[in-house]
């Protein structure tokens, strides 16, 4: 397939700072000049940052590229750039194909123009013929969810009012490329719904699109890769998932292994001390994105120096909100006589659809039974982290649902169902 999008060494330079009379009158511009020259003032201060700065990518023609990062790294002045609402200070972006977007709310809509005329001067904006708007204007509508006030000018629209037609007009009038910035974040979580679904549709329909989301979940499960940009430069890209995955991991602090090469820097006690954790699929592979239809396994290594009293490996889960999950522990009879000194590794196997999606932390450690609580010889809180993706393809826990399952869990059930 060929190139739909290529930005090719693409920066934008600003200027921060005092700038007096930057926007004044010819006569306060000149006043102000004059009072500078009088009490020897020195000029204006100001400094330059680089909103973007060298970044280049390509886009194929049907692909789904999701851009991260967090706020100020640049990602809508990237969009802007490509949608000619700002010229680069240098480099150049090659778009071929029809571009429609949707950076922010109402962007193209005229306030005194009603929701109707909206629409279709969208559309004569995106090239397309007056009949073609009019084939899809009862679908853009009732998706938008505004039809007892199509004929009402839009600056009598709530943002989320806006915000709706504005989606609609962007995604059913099919562009062959599309540029969403944010749009899931704006509006209640029916119309977040329903705005997933689309924009999953459009996915699915070979279309381009270029997708700016602060939701990892939604990124991870509609884009085929992503970057993601820090300080308007490109310190990641490749396939969507592992992408988000180590986002979430570089923001919660911890990755998918660790080890402690100095014994005596490890946790833990003159019993029992850590060697190392990692994240590992079924295949033995260590993994920061995993599909939350398959077991995950945690892996302790660590190494018994006493053979005092039983040791016992064990875990505790946490889910995107920090909340704990579950605790977990080996309760295996070989646990139950004095650990004889060694080498040891613990896996602890996470069954499939159960986790729910986004960034799952794990805390590790070793520990002994006590009379009435549990005795930490060994543990590092947050050793561990990984992404947990859903591809929705229907075959999940979710099902065909669109949306964000709440809880910490999301089991898989056996049901069974009879007819009265």
């Amino acid at each position: 397939m060929s190139a739909a999008i290529t930005a090719d060494a693409l920066s934008k330079r600003y200027r921060i700072g005092e700038l007096h009379g930057a926007y004044g009158t010819l006569r306060d511009s000149l006043a102000h000049a004059g009072r500078r020259f009088v009490r020897r003032e020195p000029h204006a201060r100001y400094e330059e940052i680089w909103a973007v700065k060298d970044v280049s990518f390509e886009v194929r023609e049907g692909e789904v590229l999701g851009i991260i990062g967090r706020n100020g790294a640049g990602k809508s002045t990237l969009l802007r750039i490509l949608t000619r609402i700002t010229t680069p200070t240098s480099g150049q972006a090659v778009i071929a194909g029809q571009v429609g977007s949707l950076l922010e709310v109402g962007t193209g809509f005229h306030p005194e123009l009603t929701g109707r005329e909206n629409v279709f001067l969208n559309g004569s904006v995106l090239g397309m013929k007056r009949r073609e708007v009019a084939r899809k204007f009862d679908e853009i509508v009732e998706f938008s969810g505004v039809e007892a006030f199509i004929d009402t000018p839009v600056k009598r629209y709530s943002s989320g009012m806006s915000v709706r037609l504005a989606f609609a007009v962007a995604a059913y009038l099919e562009p062959e490329i599309l540029l969403v910035d944010e749009v899931l974040a704006v509006g209640d979580a029916e119309f977040q719904k329903r705005c997933l679904g689309r924009m999953e549709d459009l996915s699915e329909s070979g279309r381009t699109v270029l997708f700016v989301s602060h939701q990892m979940q939604a990124v991870s499960r509609l884009c085929d890769r992503a970057i993601q940009l820090r300080s308007g430069e490109i310190v990641d890209e490749g396939q969507a998932g592992e992408v988000v995955a180590r986002y979430l991991q570089s923001v919660g602090g911890s990755g998918s292994s660790m080890a402690w090469a100095d014994p005596e820097s490890a946790p833990g006690d003159g019993l029992v001390r850590l060697r190392s954790a990692r994240v590992v699929l079924d295949d033995g592979t260590t993994a920061d994105a995993v599909d939350v239809r398959d077991a995950v396994g945690i892996e302790i290594g660590f190494e018994v120096l006493r053979d005092d009293v039983p040791v016992y490996p064990k875990i505790k889960v946490y889910d995107r909100q920090g909340e704990v999950a579950f605790n977990a522990m080996d309760t295996s009879a070989r646990w139950r006589e004095p650990t004889p000194p060694g080498e040891y590794v613990s896996t602890a196997w996470i069954p499939a659809n159960l986790l729910n999606e986004g960034l799952t932390t794990v805390d590790v450690g070793i520990c002994s039974i006590g009379t009435s609580k549990l005795v930490s010889h060994a543990g590092f809180r947050d050793a561990l982290s990984f992404h947990v993706q859903d591809p929705g393809e229907g075959d999940s826990a979710r099902g065909l649902y669109t949306g964000q399952w709440r809880g910490v869990v999301r089991p898989l059930l056996d049901w069974t169902t009879e007819e009265r």
